[in-house]
Parts: structure tokens; sequence; C-alpha cells
């Protein structure tokens, strides 16, 4: 197994002023599973293929253990791709899909079995080893692909969106067999998916990019609950966090006339107006008129919970000014007395649950 580094790695397509990948630093550890998470061309992809050797690397350098592999062919780079399409042989069956690659390698024959055999057992394949992939689900066949990758005993898996032409219900159920059997066979892996959900159930850490920049890498539970700026607070977290900027006041922020409390301190960093971040499950309903007013427009019952989706016109501060336009707004409320579409609601942030933002640079105020 091996550490990857990443230093500076830069990727600059021909005939774009701006780089696909910028500047790119993370240290991913040994045995560690790092889930690369961002909007469509956010520079995901191309970081993973810079690493697997099928993208340039225009500036900077990457690491696998001490060997600097920046400049080597995709094959002398020791690491396996699992890819989205599967890109199985549909003439071959899925024990020769499996050891395809040990084949080229000229690895002996006896060992090839073996090793697909211990493959095919861990993935729960061993019945399916003479189909063709047309006879497997799509289930399957993405085990195939992971099961070739594992038969090559690789320092560094690399995945690049494998569940995303699975249904919702096999994502589930695929995604949990990934973690586990990464955790099994501790080989470090570097996953991509633009699903954040993703990203927060089957990382170690989770490093989010955007527009080519690296915008945070951490733990689930310490992006969640201490996201770097505004990008991040509002792309981690399903249904995702509310963010509003409002003036400074005496005392705190002011929306729609209701003010939210900040510490002195925090309002000291902030400048004149500030971006105040709460998720749906940190509010609570408050007596009239003593909250941020929201207009229900639809309510999502979940059972025991509910999430009402509404719109809020307390003052907003933009890059023009203040405006009342309705803003989006999400609260999680009791599931068994959910509030009626159209009714309009007081809510307030629970104590100690709210994150601020400085609404010029985005960048998180305080703790």
């Amino acid at each position: 197994m091996a550490t990857v580094t990443f230093e500076d790695a830069t990727r600059q397509y021909p005939g774009n002023p701006i780089p696909s990948v910028d500047k790119l630093n993370i240290e991913i550890a040994d045995g560690e599973f790092l889930v690369l998470v961002g909007p469509s061309g956010c520079g995901k992809s191309t970081s993973l293929r810079m690493l697997a050797g099928l993208e340039e690397v225009n500036g900077g350098r990457i690491l696998i253990g001490d060997r600097d592999v920046t400049n080597l062919s995709p094959k002398d780079r020791d690491v396996a791709m699992v890819f989205q399409n599967y890109a199985l042989y549909p003439h071959m069956s899925v024990a020769d899909n499996m050891g395809f690659a040990l084949k080229i390698a000229g690895v002996d024959k006896s060992e090839i079995r073996k090793r697909v055999e211990e493959a095919a057992k861990i993935l729960d394949l061993t019945a399916y080893l003479d189909r063709k992939p047309k006879a497997l689900s799509g289930g399957q066949r993405q085990r195939v692909a992971m099961g070739r990758a594992i038969v090559r005993s690789p320092q560094v898996f690399l995945m690049d969106e494998p569940l995303s032409n699975l249904d919702a219900k096999l994502r589930v159920q695929t995604r949990t067999q990934i973690a586990s059997l990464q955790r099994r066979l501790g080989v470090t892996t570097v996953y991509v998916t633009h699903d954040q959900v993703e990203a927060m159930t089957m990382g170690d850490r989770v490093a989010v990019l955007k527009d080519g920049l690296l915008q945070q890498c951490d733990t689930p539970r310490r992006m969640y609950d201490h996201p770097a700026n505004v990008f991040v607070a509002g792309f981690i977290g399903s249904p995702a966090m509310n963010l509003l900027a409002g003036p400074v006041t005496d005392g705190g922020a002011d929306f729609g006339g209701y003010v939210v409390p900040i510490s002195r301190d925090e309002l000291g960093k902030a400048g004149k107006n500030i971006t105040v971040g709460v998720r749906p499950e940190d509010l609570e309903v408050a007596p009239d008129g003593q909250g941020i007013a929201v207009t229900v427009d639809v309510v999502e019952e979940l059972g025991a919970d509910a999430y009402i989706y509404g719109s809020t016109k307390a003052n907003q501060v933009t890059t023009e000014g203040e405006d009342d336009i309705a803003k989006p707004f999400i609260a999680r409320v009791d599931g068994r007395r959910p509030p009626e579409k159209g009714e309009v609601l007081h809510l307030k942030p629970k104590e100690g649950h709210i994150h601020l933002f400085n609404s010029e640079s985005g960048v998180r105020i305080g703790d």
C-alpha cells in the first residue's frame, strides 16, 4: 500500500486560459478512503485522471509513496481504475474479464485463477464466473469491474463515479459494499462522485473542489459542522444549509426585523454585512413576530419528520444593496404536526447552531 500526494498539481487544457485543476495540494494517508466531490466541471475527474496518468500534469507533481509518478505512463504507476461504464469485454466470461490484466502481464494461469477466485469470493461472484457480462445485472457488472481491480493487488484504487449507472436502491447497497470492502483490503482509495451524500457516507475524508480549486479537505463530520466557506456550507448537507446575508446591527445580523445574536468579536470580523448559515434541522418555531417569517410552499412528509420548503422576504444584502425578493428557505419540523401549505411560520436558529461567513470573501468567521 502507499500514500498519495498532490503537490501544486495543475492541469490546463490548450486554449483554456483557466486551469481545470489549479495547484491542488492533498496528502492521502496509506489505506485512506478519500472522496473528491464537487459540481460538474469542478476538476474532480481530471484530478483522478492526472493521478492515473491519463491526463498530463502541467505544473507541480504527484507522488505515490516516495515515488514521483508525474511523468510515468499509466502502466508503471501500480494503480487500478474502476470506471463509470464498467468497461467489460462482452465476449469474455466474468473470470476472463477479471483476470485479463494479469494475463497480459504474463502471470501464470494457476496464479490468475487463484486470484480471480479469491476476489470472486470477496465480491460474492463465485456463482457467476462462467457467465458473460450481458447475463449480469448492473450491480453485478460493477462488482466484476471492482474484481478486475482487486486481482491486480495495486497500491492505489481509483474510482470514477462507479455508481452513477445504478438505480437509487442499488446505489445505497453497493456504496456500503465498496466502503466495507475498502476497509477490509486496506488499499488507499481515491473516489470521485458528484453526489455529496455518497461522499459523506463513504469517505474517511472528503475534498470539495470548485472551478479547479480545493475548497476544503476534512472529515465528513468536521466539514458538516465547520464548513470553511459559503460554497462548502451550501454544497455539503442534504437538504442544503440556509444562507442569508444581512446587515450588521448592534448585537447581531438583521433579517426583516429579527436579529440573529452574534458576539462582538465575530461582528468585528464581518464588516458591514454578514452571511448567516443555519441547517434545516437547527431551526425551531418561534412565537409570532420573533423569528424569520417563512411562507410554506411545499411540505415533504417523511413520517417522524417533515421538511418544509418555503421562502422568506427578510431583507437580503446583495452586491447591489438590499432587496426583498423572496429567498428559498428549508426547515425540518415535527412530522406528526406539519404546517399547511401557504401558512407563515416564524423560525429562529437554535442557540449555538449558526454558521457565520464574511459576505464579501465567503470565508468562515470563528470556529
